[in-house]
């Protein structure tokens, strides 16, 4: 079978997508979560709880979350997701029992989310 490539339709599609992404963040919060640990951990850590009271995703008012790989990613992947699908996922690991504490003095407490799972949050 041969292959025909089609610029125009790719430059169409590339195109579209550019608009997707400019709607998607137009007039919407934002929350970046740098996560240092990844690499070393296979997690990804999401903050649920600060001394004692609700913190990170209980109480984000963004629209979208990016979170960048750090350390042995150096900054250059990145994950967007939608806040209330990031919320889902945590919640299924929540229940799972993947939790942990952390930060200054163990005083927060965080789920962790297999990097490996990330082709799982897709709906």
């Amino acid at each position: 079978m041969k292959h025909n490539n089609n610029f125009e339709y790719d430059l169409e599609f590339g195109q579209e997508g550019e608009g997707i992404i400019a709607d998607m963040f137009e007039n919407k919060k934002i929350e970046v979560k740098r996560d240092n640990w990844v690499g070393r951990t296979g997690n990804v850590a999401i903050e649920y709880k600060s001394r004692g009271k609700p913190s990170g995703i209980a109480t984000t008012q963004a629209d979208y979350w990016i979170i960048m790989f750090s350390r042995e990613y150096q900054d250059k992947f990145m994950f967007i997701i939608e806040t209330q699908r990031l919320k889902e996922v945590t919640k299924k690991y929540f229940n799972k029992g993947s939790i942990k504490k952390m930060g200054d003095s163990n005083t927060s407490s965080a789920v962790l989310i297999p990097i490996k799972e990330i082709n799982n949050f897709a709906i």
